[in-house]
């Protein structure tokens, strides 16, 4: 694939002007297409709308310091819109498609199977859908080797997070492919299998119900939880995953700590699943066997310690937390 090669979007909705945002900024052509049928005069209301939004999002990122005034309008000018009737030479040219129309099944398929007709036999398509099954598309792509899912998380232009799911299909070489270029642009792509919810939507869906239960439980405040996950819960994973974390503090607390939950709150939904106990069993329990989810052997222990620790200072002076020590001079 080119360094810089051009992309298509099928779609000119959210995420579409996200995605056209966060190549242009990298320095790609970014063509977001209609794929709904308009009048001339609808048309031009939607391109209006899809450039002013893309020209506004550059202008709070100038005044975020991401970068100047004068870098708004060349930046802007590399993402147009084009109606449906018109896509053929963009997408003949695209080096990279992405579908980002409605979560339906049904539209899904006949967007990408159109598109898969249109583009080289070898480009590059791409489903960024948060909840439809890769392998439930791929049955209309021609040459479907060349296509897989790619899952955004919003603001796309900002979360530097992408989930890569290829299908039973796909290329090996695609993954690394689509891997380098979403590096190129300052994206950090995983690569997850193609089950519901992927990884992100997947823990999240948990964590916000857990925490609307605790409100309607009267557990806490809304105010209170907010407080409580962006201090503590989200401080510490900003820093360490979570099964990075489970190592940390031993796979065995997190053993107990779920037996004692489960019982004391009476749902299951707090159990921990068989690999915690096989785990335990084998001996692997984190940092303090040398080996858990993750393995520490031949590692400095100590160093990796103090990194991770670090970061959480820089942590709390982000926050405006860190404070000098309160040291009695008299």
């Amino acid at each position: 694939m080119a360094r810089r090669a051009s992309i298509a979007c099928l779609g000119a909705g959210r995420m579409g002007r996200g995605i056209a945002v966060a190549f242009a900024y990298a320095g790609h052509q970014v063509t977001m297409i209609d794929v709904k049928a308009r009048t001339e005069d609808d048309f031009a209301r939607l391109e209006a709308d899809a450039l002013g939004e893309v020209r506004k999002t550059f202008t709070s990122l100038s005044k975020l310091g991401l970068l100047t005034e004068a870098e708004v309008e060349p930046l802007a000018a590399r993402v147009s819109v084009l109606p449906a009737r018109q896509s053929d030479v963009a997408l003949s040219e695209a080096g990279m498609v992405f579908e980002g129309v409605p979560e339906i099944v049904e539209l899904k398929r006949e967007v990408l199977a159109t598109a898969s007709r249109q583009v080289g036999l070898d480009t590059i398509i791409a489903s960024t859908t948060s909840t439809i099954l890769v392998d439930d598309l791929s049955g209309v792509i021609v040459n479907p080797r060349r296509f897989l899912n790619v899952h955004w998380l919003n603001p796309a232009y900002l979360i530097p997070l992408v989930e890569v799911s290829p299908g039973k299909a796909t290329d090996p070489a695609i993954i690394d492919e689509v891997k380098a270029l979403l590096e190129g642009i300052g994206k950090v792509p995983v690569v997850c299998a193609a089950t519901p919810g992927f990884i992100v939507p997947r823990i999240q869906a948990l964590a916000m119900n857990e925490a609307a239960r605790m409100v309607e439980e009267g557990v806490a405040s809304a105010e209170e939880i907010d407080k409580a996950i962006r201090y503590g819960f989200g401080f510490r994973y900003a820093v360490l995953g979570l099964l990075e974390f489970i190592d940390w503090g031993g796979g065995d607390i997190l053993y107990y700590a779920s037996r004692y939950l489960e019982d004391a709150l009476g749902s299951d939904r707090y159990r921990a699943p068989e690999v915690i106990s096989r785990n335990m069993h084998e001996g692997r329990i984190g940092l303090r066997t040398g080996a858990g989810f993750l393995d520490y052997s031949g590692m400095d222990v100590d160093a990796y310690r103090a990194k991770r620790l670090q970061a959480m200072v820089d942590l709390l002076r982000h926050f405006g937390l860190a404070r000098p020590p309160v040291i009695d001079r008299s």
